[in-house]
């Protein structure tokens, strides 16, 4: 296949594009390195690979057949999206309509990389695809969230009004290797701080829960589900669900058992729980779920931060 992927040189883009250069296909890769870089995919640089600085918001054409377009295109975390609001919404809205637009014109099939931000700070849990969510849409949230819920109803539109055979997933929690070291998340956060030997930060109390899923599982159901033709919604993620605080202790242990833990105040419309009802990418994906264990995938994760860390210094 001949393969176009948005956001291809940021943290899921880049290990997306690694898999289907690996799978044996051609892949484009498009990003204006707002908060991708060209060094997450420089290795895998070749022939079956093509790196194009570019933003997807302005007119989109590629030359040739292509037989998927895969959008990941978009900041991916609130430090990101409050400090970039319009470049947000933009990605969502523009950006979705010229990658839609292009799957058309080629008869490609389009996969949206949406997220569990569109259930917002759930009132169901966990969360299935059948539950519309409880966003906030002025809240400092709110222009990732509503920019990934009007992308869902435009990708829709399109199969819809134009018969273009489209997908989406919606992605939890995901942590690896890759993740921006002042990504702001909470991944990132625990491990920076305690290979630095600063308190690790818990917001709140510590008793909101996520799900964290390791990036090679993530990247297996969204290669399943690009292969199958469904529509979706699916959510992709991982069902084990903890406590920040149970994290933060896992990540203490594992990088610094001497760093203490401390309480902030909880930001504005942050979840208070996350968790993916898995149970359609099970039936659909051929019975994929996660296989990583936690304590398995943080080691490399960890590794990762630990070189970055050491390379900027």
């Amino acid at each position: 296949m001949r393969i176009l992927v948005t956001g291809g040189a940021g943290f899921l883009g880049s290990h997306l594009c690694e898999r289907l250069v690996r799978d044996g296909h051609d892949v484009i890769c498009l990003d204006n390195n707002i908060t991708g870089k060209a060094s997450n995919v420089a290795h895998i640089m070749g022939k079956s690979f093509t790196f194009i600085e570019y933003d997807v918001t302005n007119y989109l054409h590629v030359s040739g057949p292509l037989d998927a377009v895969l959008h990941f295109a978009s900041p991916a975390s609130p430090i990101d999206y409050i400090r970039l609001p319009i470049q947000t919404l933009k990605v969502g809205s523009l950006g979705t309509h010229k990658a839609l637009g292009l799957a058309k014109s080629k008869g490609a099939r389009f996969i949206l990389a949406s997220t569990s931000e569109v259930y917002g700070d759930p009132l169901v849990h966990p969360q299935s695809e059948d539950y519309w969510g409880n966003v906030n849409p002025i809240g400092p949230r709110g222009v990732y969230d509503e920019a990934k819920r009007f992308s869902e109803a435009m990708t829709m539109a399109y199969r819809s009004a134009h018969d273009v055979n489209t997908g989406i997933v919606r992605i939890f929690n995901t942590y690896g290797p890759r993740m921006r070291i002042e990504d702001g998340r909470v991944v990132p956060n625990f491990i920076t701080q305690a290979i630095n030997g600063n308190p690790l930060t818990v917001y709140g109390d510590g008793r909101q829960t996520r799900s964290f899923c390791y990036v090679d599982d993530l990247i297996e159901g969204i290669v399943r589900f690009l292969h199958t033709g469904q529509p979706g919604p699916v959510n992709i993620g991982n069902p084990r669900e903890m406590t920040v605080l149970q994290f933060a202790e896992i990540i203490r242990e594992a990088v610094n058992p001497n760093v203490e833990i401390t309480f902030k105040g909880l930001p504005m419309d942050d979840p208070k729980t996350r968790c993916p009802n898995i149970t359609l990418a099970r039936e659909i994906l051929g019975g994929w779920e996660p296989v990583v264990p936690l304590e398995q995938g943080i080691k490399p994760t960890i590794a990762y931060f630990r070189q970055a860390m050491d390379a900027s210094r």
